[in-house]
């Protein structure tokens, strides 16, 4: 859908993104780009002891990995305008594989052509359970 420009999309516009698995490395590397290395993510002896009882993925990194998701063409999206109301539903555990369901919520036109669109996203796990909500806000052409 982010394939498309501002004016060919309707409010009100479903589509689902591909799928991606979440694996240990993507947990490894987001911890050293980051420099969160919260044990609940990276001690497998800590996190057996949390109500999680094993390690999860970090909620940021699971946006992260949403946003590569949404198949944006280049020069649809001129920038990522900003996020509301999000919440980490349920834990993403290593090898649990999510996708997005999305929605255009809204649109706001800009004097000057395109608009901020701002979509309603899901990202599911592999059993159709939410892990993720939020408003994601792009500014497009």
């Amino acid at each position: 859908m982010l394939s498309r420009s501002y004016g060919d999309i309707a409010a009100g516009s479903r589509w689902e993104s591909r799928s991606r698995t979440i694996t240990e490395a993507d947990v490894v590397n987001f911890s050293g780009l980051s420099g969160d290395w919260y044990s609940l993510h990276t001690d497998s002896e800590y996190a057996a002891k949390t109500i999680f009882g094993q390690r999860i993925a970090h909620g940021m990194l699971i946006l992260s990995v949403t946003t590569g998701l949404l198949n944006i063409k280049p020069g649809s999206v001129e920038a990522f305008y900003g996020m509301d109301e999000v919440r980490f539903l349920k834990p993403v555990f290593f090898g649990d594989t999510i996708h997005a369901e999305l929605e255009a919520e809204e649109k706001n036109d800009r004097p000057k052509g395109g608009g901020v669109l701002t979509i309603r996203a899901e990202v599911k796990n592999q059993k159709g359970d939410i892990v993720v909500r939020a408003k994601m806000k792009m500014f497009m052409r």
